[in-house]
């Protein structure tokens, strides 16, 4: 059984797959909170799929903060 989107077409949009994981399950939980896609008729059922999907559409992006704290 093939996953889509599919890791390597995600990879396409965000290199990282630490990245990837990170943002698919914040959005996953939000969807589970509100319930409202930012895609019009995901195929997957679950969140994190419906999450993923909306990486692949560029619905769903990233920005790293430079608000970083270093421990003293």
């Amino acid at each position: 059984m093939m996953l889509e989107p599919s890791i390597d077409s995600l990879q396409k949009k965000i290199k990282s797959k630490y990245t990837l994981v990170t943002l698919s399950a914040r959005r996953a939980r939000e969807l589970q909170q509100e319930g409202i896609p930012m895609i019009e008729n995901p195929t997957s059922h679950k969140f994190v799929g419906v999450a993923l999907e909306e990486i692949q559409d560029g619905k769903l992006d990233y920005s790293f903060s430079e608000n970083i704290q270093e421990r003293q």
